[in-house]
């Protein structure tokens, strides 16, 4: 817990309007951030005692005289702000490590990983809830832990996305169980290398000891090496090797070598759900949730919102929602779950990232609609492999485009491989927008 110490927050996102609410109570806050046009939540800040300042030259009002920095995740790692605070060793942490110092004693699953997170954190979730335990969703997913810490009682369970940018400031943070669901080269951006990003995602397990629990990705063989040497006992989940824990077999998962429960009964569908799944069930195993409960949510869950979500189907074409496609291994995700001829939208933040690992998983794409900052990187990239390819400028104008090209019985995907900043807040705001045209088009 914070008391009587002097904080400076570096922006004004969801999760930092959280902490300098939490921090206002028994702190000195500055929370400060480039631009903010909602003055009802600069207003409500400013009740609450915290100073709030909207600046381009944030480093100017930061001084030495600060005991922390609490940094959206978002914030680069060579912003200047970073970097001062670092050469007057100054802590730089996150509103989950500032939420952590405030928990009672809780069990805590931390779930980590390149792509799969959120689906895993949500079943999780859902197990644990459906089996009547006293649990909390949080993290990178739904509210910032810091506007939970007032409903969280000494016993409960959290389960805990955590991104990788908000793994790169932990330091007391500790899970009691950790899950990283897999690996793939993302956010180099905001790295710099994969050795780098991949050294961070190490970050889930730190301070576990020999009594807490890691859930790894026995199939992933960067999640095998990296994760040898852990303290924590080692559960493992694979699609294929039947050495792991709980694994698939033919058509079933088995977990402890006895048939857990029928593919066909999951409403949601692909190795990469299933793998999901299995992670998920081994945290529920941890509870000792029971055969019935795992079966009846699977049952019924049917995905992520903007994660390969069934939108509609609108003479004869189907549209799915993949928004959460912020990076191309996300995309051949998606890819791989559609057999018909497809109708791709791509396009968004340039990244500077290629787009030829897409190449082997486009064999069902018959044309792709692109917009947004990479757009003219995308056509270079369709006609050097002699893809059908139409170019336009928004979302709006690449799900009509996409419409008239499509023929019946054709699946229109946005799946877009890029980051959503150049056009949009947050994925979710580009998923939500996708699905208002489609219902326009009806």
């Amino acid at each position: 817990m914070f008391k009587n110490k002097k904080i400076f927050v570096l922006g004004m996102g969801k999760s930092g309007k959280s902490v300098a609410k939490l921090l206002s109570k028994d702190n000195h806050v500055l929370i400060t951030d480039m631009k903010c046009d909602n003055l009802d939540e600069i207003s409500e800040l400013e009740k609450l005692g915290v100073n709030v300042i909207i600046t381009k030259d944030q480093t100017s009002i930061f001084d030495n005289t600060y005991d922390y920095v609490v940094k959206n995740p978002g914030v680069r790692l060579d912003h200047p702000v970073v970097l001062k605070a670092q050469k007057f060793n100054i802590p730089v942490i996150t509103e989950l490590e500032v939420a952590y110092r405030y928990l009672p004693e809780v069990k805590i699953i931390g779930i980590t990983g390149s792509n799969g997170k959120t689906t895993t954190t949500t079943i999780t979730y859902e197990f644990l809830k459906t089996a009547g335990l006293p649990v909390h969703l949080a993290g990178n997913i739904g509210l910032p832990l810091c506007d939970q810490i007032d409903d969280i009682k000494k016993g409960d369970i959290l389960v805990v996305e955590v991104s990788s940018h908000q793994l790169v400031n932990l330091d007391k943070f500790k899970a009691d169980i950790a899950v990283l669901t897999n690996l793939y080269q993302v956010h180099l951006d905001f790295f710099g290398t994969y050795e780098k990003y991949k050294l961070n995602k190490l970050r889930i397990f730190n301070n576990q000891s020999a009594n807490s629990v890691a859930i790894l990705n026995k199939g992933d063989s960067e999640v095998y090496e990296l994760t040898k040497n852990l303290k924590a006992s080692k559960k493992y989940f694979s699609s294929k090797d039947e050495q792991a824990d709980i694994y698939i077999d033919g058509d079933f998962i088995v977990y402890k070598n006895e048939k857990l429960l029928e593919l066909s009964s999951i409403r949601v569908k692909g190795i990469h759900n299933y793998e999901n799944i299995m992670a998920a069930i081994l945290v529920a195993k941890e509870f000792n949730v029971s055969n019935e409960v795992i079966k009846e949510v699977l049952n019924n869950f049917a995905g992520v919102e903007h994660r390969i979500e069934f939108v509609t189907k609108l003479n004869g074409r189907e549209f799915y929602n993949d928004s959460k496609a912020t990076n191309v291994d996300s995309t051949i995700t998606a890819l791989k779950s559609f057999n018909n001829d497809v109708v791709l939208i791509l396009g968004g933040l340039d990244r500077g990232h290629s787009f030829d690992p897409l190449l082997p998983y486009l064999t069902h794409v018959k044309h792709i609609v692109c917009y947004g900052e990479t757009k003219e990187r995308i056509k270079e990239f369709a006609f050097k492999n002699n893809i059908d390819v139409t170019v336009t400028d928004s979302l709006e104008e690449a799900t009509h485009a996409a419409y008239n090209i499509s023929l019946e019985g054709d699946t229109i995907l946005l799946s877009p491989a890029c980051a959503s900043w150049d056009q949009y807040k947050n994925f979710e705001q580009r998923g939500d927008e996708f699905k208002e045209i489609v219902s326009s088009l009806v």
